[in-house]
């Protein structure tokens, strides 16, 4: 009986493990081959659904949305008139630039005068006056008396004089920036290159003492002046109000003579030609000082000149090849292309003078006939060490053929110590209008090249009564575009220094493709950093006026060649025409934004002013420093259709006919409007939005820019605006406190708009300014200035205000006036407090259209937290400026009742906590129009919204085989079960499924062109000399060889001392590897004996300072946004095993949709899409560069109406600079003489 049961039981094991297996056997093929089918779709969708509820519920309480709503009730909506605006905002810039220029015409009145009242007056070299450099302040010790010296001071062949600095009380004012100033007397800086008791330096400096009182009166008239000043043309600059000068710089290199305010007052616009001798005979310091002398009169040309340089052999050629026949723009990005081209220079052959003086004369003749170039002035800059002959013969065939009229100067600087034919090239210059110098120091460069300005002046000042007016480009202060490559060499320098100290901590792990691709990228975005607004900068426009010395004759004492060797000092009365200088003042472009009243314009509107040549002066997308500090080398030739982008879809420089035409009518200074769909790249250029904008444009009058203003046309053609009976005075009379409005201190306003201001009295904040006048408004009698601007002296009140502004600020402040009020946010509702508490809701804000920003702290706890609220106002006061402002409006169109939610870029990167930002846009109805009336919002912790988000999907996504997301419209990561993964783009944590996404139009990629950028090129390090005759290369070579040994031992001695991590321990980062994946490049070491050799070849290469220059350059980036189709096929999607391995949904009421994607299925993890910028690869030849493919498709641009060229009286005017003398040395010729017997 036994056996048949154990037969039984055998054969039911048997039935159970088939089954098994069967099951096994089922059930591995859904594992393996149908991975994705593990996504529930509809599991998916209750998620965003639900996700959905709870953050726009949160939203909804805390926001208090629909009372907010209910407050702008009795506002009205009306159309916003751009025509109207344009103008109007067109005549106040006018009027603000008209009292400038008459403060700068009464300086100039008053110099000339001066000077000429003074013109008998002695130099006195005792005379004391307030060194910018050297004065002092009450308690500063004086320097030392020098000791007694030598008689002479060898280097300028003066007696020594010591003159004790003079002492001056500065008090910091806010107008000028907190520089400490003095309104009592003026300042004068004196660049390094110039003597200042020189008779001639000093005696302009004592008659021009004289100029402080009309200073005063000019600023007593105006307080809205910036700086005043006079450059004479000796070289130094008087400055109102006195200061000192800036000293933190390594060297001083400002010269009031090579700023483009002055050069642009003391000459027309020219053309100019720069012939270089190439002759053999041109080496070693002969060489050294043409390039210095080329690099100086390129320093001394702007925008509305033209130049080209030529060297010449036995052939003439352009230094730079694509440039060759013609005369380009000299803006910054083409000097610099001239500068590099004149650096590689490498003379050869024999210089054939005439056929490049034929060459020169005909391209300006070929210029002038077609019209291009600037039409005015043109001059020949001969640079060389002698000519064979005077080629009078090309003079007369080009030059003499309108006598007395010559109509192209010639200049001559003849370079070396010990020439012999300087003659016939000082007659080139003598007979052609021009001037001639000889050189053989690069000490003197500066002063001699800048003698043909007031030469190229004589037609104006013999003109007399014609003073152009001068609007300059805008600039940096006074910041030299040079001190940029200084910058950026020390930026190097830190950089390598930071590379040495971090090998010593971290070792070879420094090495390893992961590491070193951290670190550059980390050194990439910091070069990506290019703040729109920054305070490290001032930029400023300035006006400007030439000032005549009104003699007409003068007294000159100079050396006259009596016979072949003997030189004698004559003085004798001669015709002259002298330019004294260049009056003007500053228009710092923050006093101009001010007039603009972006509140007329409204959110996402803007304004932007063109000048004649088509640059910006200033603009939203204006990005003049890279770096955070460093200016970019040509930031201020930044061309309006390279910041205006259409959303047309051309290659990068292909600019739309439409556009073109646009910029022509602008710069024709034409009025117009236009509508035009664009691309706004906006939040540091990583999100972007294609939207409908309408123009409207008109000329400022008397000046040579025109203004531009734009705003969406979805939602920018209505605004807000308030009823007759809730006006100020209307308030008043119901015995209403205004001020009331304004309680507490949870408010703040936009710091850069103009509200009222007060014209003699400086406040502490804005908000305080604002209690001011709201109090002087309250009082009986009380009458609104006539302007939004300072008046003209004869109309000047104390104040001025923007009326519309403030009556539309103080009725937002009233119907608002509960938002900031804590007794309004104790609710009883114990949701409510549930929700502020689960939510780790940190605060709610609010901002109107007319620049308030309110807000209310919460803890977690329900006490209030002040410091979280003074941390929001610090950084988001402006309003209608604030991303979040501008998010939450363009949202509403897509999706009206929700919000949007933001995490700061990188945010899973800090150490600290994250928090959320959303905000929702409240518009206001009426008569079917609507306008954005403001933004409410709250911020709160991330660390909530992802516990939320895991309480939602439970431990669905925690699994390793899905992967959850949530992203925002532009592609972002805001949730992501790897937190280091917040804030960064999804690109570059999963390309595969963003192309995906990309391909099923969840998103559609926007290519930006940013035609701003700044890019690294490998510097050479050839010294500029002739590498075979200059003994200083192998100087040099020296050096570096020892540096690179030094190098190597410092590295080696830190690892043998411990005890010296304790100073640099806490100098590095913890290294998290959250940037982009390095290249798939992988280095293997191996165990032999000679790893260590290998290695240390690798880090020494690796941390070798590898020397770069800045070279403007275009870039692009690819950005992304969301495909805001409604009822987009894609969100019906299901996954679909490895074909689609993901469901993508969007998330109710909101800018986010919910991501999630089958890790099971094999992806590229190679592909990588990036929001980063990348270079744009032109295919040019080898030799050109972005300049030449810009000058290539060269744009239209409009002249200056001065151009005063020349006069019939200049023949009379013989002064045409000094000879050279000659003197024989009889212990050489004796020499001389010896050798040539014996050899």
């Amino acid at each position: 009986m036994a056996w048949p049961t154990r037969t039984r039981t055998v054969a039911h094991w048997w039935r159970l493990c088939m089954g098994l297996l069967s099951i096994v056997v089922w059930l591995v093929p859904c594992v393996n081959l149908q991975p994705a089918e593990n996504i529930n779709y509809n599991l998916v969708h209750s998620w965003a659904d639900k996700l959905g509820m709870e953050l726009f519920h949160l939203g909804d309480f805390i926001t208090r949305r629909k009372e907010v709503q209910e407050s702008f009730k009795e506002a009205k909506v009306v159309s916003r008139n751009g025509a109207s605006i344009v103008d109007s905002m067109a005549k106040e810039i006018e009027m603000m630039m008209d009292l400038k220029v008459s403060a700068v015409r009464r300086i100039m009145d008053t110099a000339e005068n001066t000077a000429l009242s003074h013109q008998n007056d002695l130099a006195d070299k005792m005379f004391s006056y307030y060194n910018a450099k050297e004065m002092l302040e009450p308690g500063d010790p004086f320097p030392p008396i020098p000791t007694p010296a030598p008689d002479m001071d060898k280097d300028i062949g003066e007696p020594l004089i010591y003159v004790q600095p003079k002492v001056v009380v500065l008090e910091k004012r806010p107008e000028f920036h907190n520089t400490p100033v003095n309104f009592s007397v003026s300042s004068v800086h004196v660049p390094v290159n110039v003597f200042d008791r020189a008779p001639d330096v000093i005696k302009a400096i004592q008659w021009s003492e004289n100029l402080d009182q009309i200073f005063r009166d000019n600023y007593k008239n105006d307080p809205t002046l910036s700086w005043q000043f006079f450059g004479s043309s000796t070289g130094f600059m008087r400055q109102f109000p006195a200061s000192k000068w800036n000293k933190d710089v390594p060297v001083d290199l400002y010269d009031c003579r090579l700023r483009s305010w002055y050069m642009e007052a003391a000459t027309s616009p020219k053309d100019i030609v720069i012939l270089m001798d190439g002759s053999g005979s041109m080496l070693g310091q002969r060489l050294d000082i043409a390039k210095h002398v080329v690099n100086t009169i390129l320093d001394t040309l702007g925008t509305n000149d033209f130049v080209n340089i030529f060297t010449f052999a036995k052939e003439v050629s352009p230094v730079v090849t694509c440039f060759e026949d013609s005369l380009i723009q000299a803006n910054l990005d083409n000097i610099r292309e001239l500068k590099e081209g004149i650096e590689s220079f490498k003379p050869k052959s024999i210089a054939n003078y005439t056929a490049a003086l034929t060459f020169a004369f005909e391209l300006l003749e070929e210029t002038k006939s077609s019209s291009r170039g600037a039409q005015c002035n043109q001059a020949i800059m001969v640079i060389g060490d002698g000519a064979p002959e005077n080629n009078k013969a090309v003079f007369e065939l080009h030059n003499w053929r309108d006598p007395p009229y010559k109509p192209v100067r010639v200049f001559t600087y003849l370079i070396g110590k010990e020439v012999a034919n300087w003659d016939d090239i000082r007659w080139m210059a003598c007979e052609n209008q021009g001037y001639y110098v000889h050189l053989s120091d690069t000490a003197e460069v500066r002063e001699m090249v800048l003698n043909y300005i007031p030469v190229m002046a004589r037609p104006l000042v013999l003109g007399r009564h014609d003073h152009p007016v001068i609007w300059s480009q805008v600039y940096a202060d006074i910041e030299d575009t040079k001190l940029s490559d200084y910058l950026w060499e020390i930026k190097q320098c830190e950089e390598q220094k930071a590379d040495v100290l971090e090998y010593w901590q971290v070792q070879d792990r420094m090495l390893e493709p992961s590491e070193m691709h951290r670190r550059e990228y980390r050194r990439m975005k910091e070069t990506w950093n290019q703040p729109v607004d920054s305070n490290v900068y001032q930029f400023m426009t300035t006006v400007s006026m030439p000032i005549y010395d009104r003699r007409e004759n003068a007294n000159i004492t100079e050396e006259v060649l009596i016979n072949e060797a003997l030189w004698e000092l004559q003085t004798r009365e001669t015709r002259i025409a002298n330019i004294l200088g260049v009056a003007g003042t500053d228009v710092p472009i923050n006093d101009i934004k001010k007039l603009l009243s972006p509140f007329m314009l409204g959110v996402n509107g803007y304004a932007f002013i063109v000048t004649n040549n088509g640059y910006i002066l200033f603009h939203p997308d204006f990005r003049p420093i890279f770096q955070g500090y460093i200016l970019k080398p040509s930031y201020n030739s930044v061309d309006m259709i390279e910041v205006e982008l259409l959303d047309d879809d051309r290659p990068a420089r292909d600019f739309n006919p439409v556009l073109l035409t646009i910029r022509d009518s602008i710069i024709n200074q034409s009025t117009g409007s236009k509508w035009m769909l664009v691309k706004n790249h906006f939040d540091e250029m990583k999100r972007v939005n294609r939207i409908k904008r309408q123009y409207y444009w008109t000329a400022i009058k008397k000046t040579p820019f025109t203004l531009v203003i734009s705003y969406p046309e979805q939602y920018g053609v209505s605004r807000m605006d308030i009823r007759t009976e809730q006006e100020i005075h209307r308030v008043n009379i119901k015995g209403t406190n205004i001020r009331s409005f304004f309680d507490g201190k949870r408010w703040k306003i936009h710091p850069d708009w103009l509200f009222c201001k007060h014209s003699n009295r400086t406040f502490k904040t804005p908000e305080i300014e604002l209690l001011y006048f709201l109090e002087r408004m309250s009082e009986p009698g009380w009458r609104w200035p006539g302007s939004r601007s300072a008046m003209p002296p004869e109309h000047a009140a104390a104040m001025f205000c923007d009326r519309q502004l403030m009556q539309a600020l103080v009725f937002d402040a009233r119907v608002t006036g509960w938002f900031s009020n804590k007794t309004s946010w104790h609710s009883k509702d114990e949701k409510g407090n549930e929700f502020k508490q689960r939510f780790g809701v940190t605060l709610a804000f609010l901002a109107t259209h007319s620049g308030l920003t309110r807000w209310h702290e919460f803890h977690s706890n329900g006490l209030e937290d002040t410091r979280i609220g003074e941390a929001f106002s610090q950084n988001n006061t402006r309003a209608i400026d604030e991303i979040w402002y501008k998010r939450a409006v363009d949202q509403h169109f897509v999706r009206e009742e929700s919000f949007v939610y933001s995490v700061p870029f990188d945010a899973g990167e800090s150490k600290s906590e994250i928090l959320v930002t959303a905000s929702h846009a409240i518009f206001h109805n009426e008569g079917g129009k609507a306008a954005p009336a403001a933004v409410v919002g709250f911020q709160f912790q991330h660390s909530a919204l992802y516990k939320l988000f895991h309480n939602i999907t439970g431990n669905a996504c925690a699994m390793d085989d899905k992967d959850c997301y949530i992203l925002d419209n532009n592609g972002y990561v805001v949730i992501s079960t790897r937190v280091h993964e917040t804030g960064r783009f999804f690109g570059e944590v999963n390309g595969a499924i963003m192309k995906r996404l990309l391909e099923e139009n969840v998103y559609k990629r926007v290519i930006v062109y940013d035609y701003q950028a700044v890019c690294f090129k490998s510097k050479n390090d050839n010294n500029a000399s002739s590498m075979l005759l200059s003994p200083f290369v192998h100087v040099l070579r020296l050096g570096k060889w020892l540096l690179h040994t030094a190098l190597w031992y410092i590295v080696q001695l830190m690892q043998w001392a411990p005890g010296v991590s304790a100073h640099f321990a806490d100098m590095h980062g913890d290294l998290n590897g959250t940037e982009p994946r390095p290249p798939p490049e992988h280095h293997e070491r191996n165990g032999h004996g000679n790893g260590k050799k290998k290695n240390d070849d690798t880090w020494l290469r690796y941390l070798t300072l590898h020397r770069t220059r800045l070279k403007t350059c275009d870039m692009q980036r690819e950005l992304y946004t969301l495909f805001n189709e409604k009822d987009n096929v894609v969100y019906n999607m299901t996954a679909h095993a490895c074909e689609r391995p993901f469901v993508v949904l969007p998330i109710p009421n909101s800018n986010l949709i919910l991501l999630v994607i089958d890790q099971l299925c094999p992806r590229d993890a190679s592909l990588i899409l990036t929001v980063n910028p990348q270079t744009i690869d032109y295919h040019l030849p080898v030799n050109d560069s972005l300049a030449c493919f810009k000058q290539a498709s060269e744009f239209n641009r409009v002249r200056p109406q001065s151009c005063i060229s020349r006069h019939a009286n200049e023949s009379a005017i013989k002064l045409c600079g000094k000879g050279c003398a000659v003197y024989a040395n009889l212990g050489l010729l004796l020499l001389c003489h010896i050798l040539s017997r014996w050899l």
